[in-house]
């Protein structure tokens, strides 16, 4: 491509910063008025046409750390405590009660002040030692705090010992690694500045253009369709809710209804309706989120003295849990430690209405005072679902999992018995995960026990029932080995992550 052509492609950005490219990007911006965004747009538009190479460098930053910000404002804490022995001349140690002070702060500021001699530490009493000149000079550290941010590698001899001073003191100033861009003119670049480039091309057509034939005498710039674009990206939800979206779309196709339920819960629905025993440790602070200092209400009497008959075995063939059911235990607030508990209020509303068979579903966020690793978290997603027929088996409910599981991408499946307090059968749901090689749990599954369907129906009713961890189940699909990750945020990576479509 000749110069002519290149230069009738120039944009007006590339144009305005042209005279100046080859100096400090802010001394750019100040010129040009374009803000850093717009200059280093242009250089990459001069750079793909051959007229300027970039220059990378990077250096490391010193800057104001959390810390910093504040005593930059409010003063270093030893500035403080030497304003306050200013007025009193000496302090006894344990009098020392500075608003702005905290504990650390004063030890530290003691240990500052004794090192640069400006106080006296006699028995339990602090004495000033400073003269008035000294009182009224700024500290190296000060200043330093003001200068920055500053090149770590061109700092001068009092800033060094000023940086010395400060490094290791919490979160007072912190250094960074800043890329430098700066550019250079090619070869082609330096024949082009040789040419006039404030000839003003049109760069659209416009109305008021058209109706005055304003346009006729003068250049339109040129079309440059070979320069990349930067990247568009459209707005989109967020992969867990697509995901979500698509397991919902799924148990509606499989003639479910979907019921919803609140966070905060009593965990008379959380663990007592599902015959859950007061002293599990599922009900322990260890496990479970309590809200403090509140008391929720069981609204339904008869509910409540049958799941209580329930739990004392006064139910139906089972012997319970050989306890007394304690009313208060069942009133204590909780932030919800599965969706079941959903489960537990829609077969209140299927009873009351006789609504036989009734198929309901729930995808709601669960909240466990869990350990955090790779598969396990505090706050996670579980999809819910019950069956309740008359005739429903073990078997309809293989074949509900197996048909979700699959639609959502998990092929390799294996169901082994396992232990619910509320469920009987009950079966583990475990999904292969080929990038640790092992089996991984996905969720439990059962059949509702009498001593939960009776204090409901009056009677035993067959109430399937599962809850998998949905998170789990989409880290296969968007390739997530952590489940750290999945809430973590990071704008590039939700930029770029797929869809969920199967």
């Amino acid at each position: 491509m000749d110069k002519k052509e290149i230069i009738e492609k120039l944009s007006p950005i590339e144009r305005k910063i042209f005279p100046f490219v080859e100096k400090d990007i802010e001394e750019i911006c100040e010129k040009t008025k374009l803000d850093k965004t717009s200059v280093l747009r242009a250089f990459s538009l001069l750079k793909n046409k051959n007229i300027i190479e970039l220059i990378e460098k990077e250096k490391k930053v010193i800057n104001l750390g959390l810390n910093g910000v504040l005593y930059l404002r409010k003063g270093l804490p030893e500035r403080n405590l030497l304003n306050e022995l200013i007025n009193k001349k000496e302090i006894i140690l344990k009098e020392i009660n500075i608003k702005e002070l905290n504990e650390n702060e004063i030890k530290v500021s003691l240990g500052v002040l004794k090192k640069k001699a400006l106080v006296e530490i006699n028995g339990e009493k602090i004495i000033l030692k400073a003269s008035e000149e000294e009182l009224n000079k700024k500290t190296l550290e000060e200043k330093f705090l003001e200068e920055l941010p500053l090149d770590l590698n061109s700092l001068t001899p009092e800033q060094k010992f000023a940086f010395e001073n400060l490094k290791n003191r919490k979160n007072i100033i912190e250094i960074k690694n800043v890329k430098e861009i700066s550019a250079k003119l090619t070869e082609f670049g330096k024949k082009i500045s040789l040419d006039d480039l404030r000839e003003e091309l049109i760069e659209k057509v416009t109305t008021k253009m058209i109706k005055t034939s304003s346009w006729k005498g003068k250049k339109f710039r040129a079309y440059d369709i070979k320069s990349p674009v930067p990247r568009i990206f459209g707005g989109k939800r967020h992969f867990v809710n697509q995901a979500i979206d698509y397991a919902k779309k799924i148990w509606i196709e499989m003639g479910f209804k979907e019921m919803t339920g609140n966070i905060i819960t009593t965990s008379f629905w959380n663990f007592d309706s599902l015959f859950t025993p007061q002293d599990h440790p599922a009900r322990d602070t260890q496990d479970t989120f309590f809200i403090s200092n509140v008391k929720g209400k069981i609204l339904d009497e008869r509910l409540k003295n049958e799941v209580k008959k329930s739990h004392e075995g006064r139910i139906g063939q089972g012997k319970g849990w050989q306890c007394v059911w304690e009313e208060e235990n069942a009133k204590k607030v909780c932030i919800r430690t599965h969706t079941t508990c959903i489960s537990a209020q829609i077969l209140k509303k299927i009873s009351e209405k006789k609504e036989f068979p009734a198929k309901y579903f729930a995808v709601g966020k669960c909240f466990r005072n869990e350990t955090v690793d790779w598969s396990h978290g505090f706050e996670f997603n579980q999809t819910e679902g019950i069956v309740v027929d008359e005739n429903a088996n073990f078997r309809q409910l293989f074949g509900y999992l197996k048909t979700f599981f699959e639609k959502m991408g998990h092929k390799k499946l294996r169901f082994r018995p396992h232990y619910f307090p509320y469920t009987e059968p009950s079966v583990e749901i475990d999904s292969w995960n080929e990038e640790r090689s092992c089996w991984v749990e996905v969720g439990g599954a059962g059949m509702f026990r009498p001593e939960v369907t009776i204090p409901f129906f009056g009677k035993h009713i067959p109430v399937l029932a599962w809850g998998p961890g949905f998170d789990r189940i989409i880290m296969k699909h968007y390739e997530i080995k952590d489940l750290r990750e999945m809430y973590k945020n990071d704008l590039t990576k939700l930029r770029e992550i797929k869809f969920f479509l199967e």
